[in-house]
């Protein structure tokens, strides 16, 4: 998933930061060069609060309304966020970003509209496909649709045609506000590069469990919170600095956590 402009629809307090895992998790300055892999509900913590002296709170994910980020998260498909937020500025311009009126807008003319996202005529569909299932089986409510079980809903929106894993758990984590942790491909190149995970450990559901458990923290608000910020700090690091060719490791937040020979 590509790094966002954050843009909240309300303003972040002291109350809504993610609470520290561990009043202690500092990390260490010297670098460490793991011989095995590290613990990772020891470290990832430590990561966590180096990202976030470093960056700042993110204020993720950027939407109005739980309606436009479970949009986002369809047209953040395989493109950057700058690319969506022309769409959904489209969208806005047309009035549309309503789940009543956007179902009852012809699929060519949402693809026409959605063209800045790229892959358009792909996300047209996808977007009606869940508009389908919203409208027609939960009367237009995300409130219906996130009602339930947390495996229960995420299931529910797996079963859509064009919704995987990483999108559904955004709709979850982000616009229900449910606990769950979204992996993307920053989160699996951070974690091989610093030798955290091995290379047969890379699926989405490993990540993804690794990851909660790391971070869990028993007030579910809290988590979610967290989750949020510990997502949003990732693709931040992976955006700016752990990149895919000529990684900027030197200058990198987390250039202490490093091994002593990084998988560039």
């Amino acid at each position: 998933m590509s790094q966002r402009k954050t843009k909240s629809s309300r303003p972040q307090s002291s109350s809504s930061r993610p609470a520290e895992i561990t009043p202690s998790a500092q990390p260490q300055v010297s670098p460490v060069h793991h011989q095995t892999r590290p613990n990772l509900r020891r470290l990832l913590p430590k990561v966590y609060q180096r990202l976030l002296q470093a960056f700042g709170h993110q204020g993720w994910w950027p939407g109005d309304t739980p309606f436009e980020i479970c949009v986002g998260a369809i047209l953040t498909q395989n493109t950057n966020w700058k690319n969506v937020e022309r769409a959904i500025q489209r969208l806005k311009k047309e009035k549309a970003l309503a789940p009543f009126t956007l179902w009852q807008v012809p699929e060519e003319t949402l693809a026409e509209w959605i063209r800045p996202a790229g892959y358009f005529r792909i996300k047209a569909r996808r977007l009606r496909a869940f508009l389908k299932v919203l409208v027609e089986e939960y009367q237009g409510s995300l409130d219906l649709l996130f009602a339930g079980e947390l495996d229960t809903v995420r299931q529910r929106l797996l079963a859509i045609p064009g919704i995987g894993p990483e999108t559904a758990d955004s709709m979850l984590l982000y616009a229900a506000e449910r606990p769950t942790f979204v992996v993307d491909a920053y989160t699996r190149r951070i974690f091989l590069r610093h030798r955290w995970i091995s290379e047969q450990k890379t699926d989405y559901e490993t990540l993804r469990a690794l990851c909660s458990q790391a971070l869990w923290i028993q007030d579910e608000k809290a988590r979610v919170e967290l989750w949020k910020d510990a997502h949003a700090q990732f693709v931040r690091l992976g955006k700016d600095f752990c990149l895919a060719r000529n990684p900027r490791c030197e200058t990198c937040p987390l250039h202490s956590f490093l091994p002593a020979d990084p998988a560039v």
